[in-house]
């Protein structure tokens, strides 16, 4: 194997959305590979960012502080949520906030408002809501102009949006999560990421707790809101119509059904449902016509 053949497997796994087994054994040599050749920390974030999605986190841990010893600054933050969430079975505060310091002293987005979160839940440091809201206001004007989906535009937004809904400013609030809910819907069209959905889910949650949702969804994002009770809902894709049912089981969870396929919760509706061989939400600038039955 050659590097530039090495870097050519990584290129081609990485827009791979359903890989098989022996191409993931393929893409891990060539990154193996590439680390030992080059020792480019883009490789070891590259290898790191598999094992984190396909939750391996030791693996991920070791490659997250391989890159870190070389300065490379996105490391800062993925060993900062390594740490800050426990992802190997110890919860590390400390580190999480000396790696996000470390990431927001270079400037990092994403680093910046997990190092606020701190301060604002008491995490190693004193609660502060002070410099919390501090960091966000400082934030919010950074990222405002940001129209990559892939930049943390939500996640600030909805946290100056709670900001705004505790000082009283509701319309305010309401704009930041409206702006926030289709930046995010944009991005989870390229990047189908449980923690996007995730996001998505509490945001309109958030929403819906300051505003009156119209009878039918407006879009595919506020059945998070329907979904919650029984319910019968109907859409258009490509001149067709089709059904998600929220059934009530015995025991009172919801289970749901969309079209033949039943999931467990609305989670799992979100995270796996798919149509048109592709990811249902992938699909979401081609759903049209919701209408609560």
């Amino acid at each position: 194997m050659t590097i530039r053949e090495a870097e050519q497997i990584m290129r081609v796994f990485e827009s791979n959305e359903s890989p098989d087994p022996d191409e993931i054994f393929t893409y891990t040599e060539a990154a193996g590979f590439l680390i030992e050749k080059t020792h480019d920390p883009r490789a070891m974030m590259s290898l790191g960012g598999y094992y984190y999605g396909a939750r391996d986190y030791d693996l991920a841990l070791k490659y997250y502080e391989m890159a870190a010893e070389y300065k490379y600054i996105p490391a800062y933050e993925c060993l900062g949520y390594v740490w800050y969430y426990g992802r190997t079975g110890v919860k590390d505060y400390e580190k999480a906030f000396h790696y996000f310091t470390l990431g927001k002293e270079a400037g990092h987005l994403v680093s910046a408002y997990k190092l606020a979160d701190m301060y604002r839940n008491g995490y190693y440091v004193e609660k502060d809501t002070d410099k919390y809201r501090e960091i966000i206001e400082e934030l919010y004007e950074r990222v405002k102009g940001l129209r990559d989906v892939f930049d943390p535009v939500p996640e600030v937004f909805t946290r100056l949006a709670k900001i705004r809904t505790e000082q009283g400013e509701i319309k305010e609030a309401v704009r930041l999560y409206f702006y926030a809910r289709d930046f995010l819907a944009q991005r989870i069209m390229y990047n189908h990421f449980f923690g996007n959905l995730s996001i998505m889910k509490w945001l309109i949650h958030d929403l819906y707790q300051l505003i009156a949702p119209d009878p039918d969804p407006g879009d595919l994002y506020d059945l998070y809101h329907f979904l919650e009770r029984p319910c019968l809902i109907t859409f258009m894709y490509d001149g067709e119509t089709h059904e998600v049912e929220a059934a009530e089981e015995e025991d009172g969870t919801i289970a749901i059904r969309f079209d033949e396929n039943w999931y467990r919760d609305p989670d799992s509706f979100f995270n796996k449902a798919r149509l048109d061989d592709d990811w249902l939400t992938s699909q979401y600038g081609s759903l049209y016509d919701f209408e609560v039955k």
